[in-house]
Order: C-alpha cells, then structure tokens, then sequence
C-alpha cells in the first residue's frame, strides 16, 4: 500500500520541495523575462519566439509522458528529480554565450526536457506525502514558494540590468540554480512506496489510455482546448512593449504577475480541498480570458498594467487545482501516467497554440491572437463546469 499519512517525511518533502521551486524559478525568471528583448537584440522576432518556446514546451510534455511511466513503475522517484535540476540550472546559464537564435532554442530545449523529467516523479511524490484533503493545499504551498522565486527572480534582474547587461544577469542565474541542486540532492526523501508487481497475463506496459475513468477525459479534453488559445507568455510581454512598455521594465511585468500568483496560489490550493475544484479552475479560465481582452485591445499601459496583475490570478486558481483534479481522477498506481498524460497533451496544444499566435501576429498584427485566445478559454471554462466530478476520497 501507499503510505499516505503525512508523516515526518511527508512533512520534509513538501518543505523541500517548496524550497527547491522558490531556488529554481529564481534562477528561470531572472533570465525568461528579458529573453525576448534578448532575442530582438540577436535578430530574432516574434516568429522565432513562438518556435523556440513551442519546441521547448513539447519536449517537456514528451519529457513528463516518459518520466510519469517511470514514476508508476519503479519505487525510487529522486534520482529523476534531482537530474532534472541539475540539466536545467547548468543549461540556463550558458545563454550568455548565445549569438544565435537557434542556440537560445537548444538551451531552451535542454531546460525544458529537465522539467518534464523532474515535474512528474515531484508531483506524483507530493499526492503520496500528504493526506487526500490536504492535496490542494500541498500543491498550493509548493505553488506559491515557486512564484516567490518567480518575484526574486525578476527584482534580480531589474537590478542587473543596467550594471551588467542581458548576459550578465544570465551568468548569475547560476547562484540559485546551484543552491537548487544543493537542497533538492540533500532534502528530498523518497516516499518509499514498494514496487508495482509485473502483471501475470499480459507482459508488455501500455500507457493505459482505455484505463482511466471518464471523468479524467473529460477534464482533459476542456483542458486540452484551453491549452491551444494558451500560447507562451513570453507573448505577453511582446505585446506590452508594443503598447509602450519599455524593455527595461519587463522583469516589472513579471514582479507584478508573480506578487498576486504568490498571494492567491495557497489559498486556491486550500479552497479546493472544501469546494468544487472543476468551478474554480474554470473561473481561472475566465480571468484569463479578460485578460486576453484587455492584451487585445490594449486601451493604454496603466490597463496592461492590471491586466498583468490579473493574470497572476489566472495561474493561481488553475495550476495547483488542475493537479489536485487530475490526482483525484486515478487510482494511486496511475497517477504518474495521469500526470503525463495531462501534461503531454496540453503542452503539445501549447506548442500548436504558440506557433499560432506568432503567424497570426506577423501577418495579421497582434490583436487577433489575443482575441481568439479569450474565445477559447471561455469554452473551455464551460466545458470544464458540465464535466463530471472526479474526486475520490482515501
């Protein structure tokens, strides 16, 4: 069986993990909010963004799909977890040598497989350190000490920016990546579940897509159409320079975001513990809409400004719940495939939608995209509120 009180361990590992989100993204955010003036500066516009974000968010979800298999069926979790680090802190910082496009992408898809590698296993090994009703709350906590580094991260590279440049700031990115590895090689503990027996009739593994119950697919599918109106954000902040927002003030943008992500991803995760977690991630789909609107027509800077900070909201009341959703679906021996599965299908929408969005902006203008984006997720958030309750109880 699956141990599923939460114990000492399970108590560290959320700990650690948090702390491990807040060293990391420190390290991501103070180099993916100044990476598209980097790109400008390079000779790259918005059509190469929307490649190398694409093919760097597909071969993460390729990434989760393998390493969620891996997560079901073999006991020890950690190693993959902390590989993942390690690839992607010492990837991140050699962006200070690129001169090219296509080096951003290979960087970029280096970090992006070590996510997919490390997100899995992590996810799956926090539904088996806390109780069922605190899940929401877990991946809320864990959620919020990832936007926290999400605010460092940008307030670090606001004040290197005019000392050391766009490339300076991408060699001290190194500093938390390094301490990431430090603490996630040091803290994490297995979960110490035993391993899944072979099965007796039939010996070869699927992925097992007959498997789930319908309320999984269901959730899927609304989550998977919203995916392809959820283009990179990087998107975002090409349109606010467009509407006036200087370069310099972008790692701004991203303050603004990650304050109310951080706030609201917590309380979100908890509130979903006692309510109805499809209603609130589809009210984190509508925000997002609104959101899209205001990008779209974009009224003036003080509205980007809000708009900025809402979306901040959108992430919190979406990211942490849809996990807990997608845990509550599945068995305790499918999780991982679940995760992966539900990963490997957004993310391949999202490489769609960011190919989208950056031919729909270079040859019909930045608003279109905005616009069909907002259309999109406002079905998506019907669809997710007639799908069927999917939780399961311990």
């Amino acid at each position: 069986m699956v141990p599923t009180a939460l114990d000492q361990d399970g108590r560290r590992n959320v700990r650690v993990f948090g702390v491990t989100s807040l060293l990391n993204d420190t390290a991501s955010e103070m180099a993916y909010w100044v990476l598209p003036a980097f790109l400008v500066s390079i000779g790259a516009g918005p059509a190469q963004l929307g490649v190398i974000e694409g093919i760097a968010e597909s071969v993460a979800s390729f990434a989760k799909l393998f390493s969620g298999y891996l997560a079901d069926r073999f006991p020890r979790r950690k190693p993959l977890v902390v590989s993942g680090y390690v690839v992607a802190n010492a990837a991140k910082p050699l962006l200070a040598l690129t001169g090219a496009w296509w080096q951003v992408l290979a960087i970029r898809f280096s970090d992006r497989f070590a996510k997919g590698i490390r997100g899995t296993p992590r996810d799956v090994m926090v539904a088996e350190s806390v109780p069922h009703a605190g899940l929401g709350s877990a991946y809320g906590f864990i959620q919020a000490m990832d936007s926290a580094g999400a605010i460092a991260g940008p307030l670090i590279a606001l004040s290197l920016l005019p000392l050391f440049g766009m490339r300076g700031v991408f060699w001290v990115a190194a500093i938390p990546g390094g301490l990431c590895i430090l603490v996630a090689a040091l803290g994490i503990r297995e979960t110490k579940i035993q391993p899944v027996a072979e099965p007796k009739a039939k010996p070869q593994v699927t992925i097992g897509w007959r498997d789930f119950p319908k309320g999984f697919y269901a959730v899927l599918f609304a989550v998977t159409l919203f995916s392809l109106g959820n283009s990179s954000d990087m998107f975002l902040v090409l349109r606010a320079e467009d509407v006036g927002i200087r370069t310099v003030q972008a790692p701004l943008l991203g303050l603004v975001f990650n304050i109310v992500y951080t706030a609201f991803s917590w309380p979100a995760g908890r509130l979903s513990d006692r309510l109805s977690r499809r209603a609130i991630a589809a009210s984190g789909y509508l925000v997002f809409a609104a959101v899209y609107f205001v990008f779209a027509a974009a009224p003036s800077r003080p509205a980007i400004w809000i708009a900025m900070a809402s979306y901040g909201l959108f992430y919190a009341l979406t990211n942490p719940v849809l996990k807990a959703l997608v845990v509550d679906a599945v068995d305790e021996g499918a999780r991982g495939r679940a995760l992966g599965i539900y990963y490997f299908t957004t993310s391949v929408a999202i490489l769609v939608a960011s190919v989208i969005t950056g031919t729909l902006w270079k040859y019909y203008g930045a608003r279109l995209p905005f616009y069909v984006s907002a259309g999109i997720a406002v079905m998506a958030a019907i669809l997710l509120l007639l799908s069927p309750s999917t939780r399961r109880s311990k």
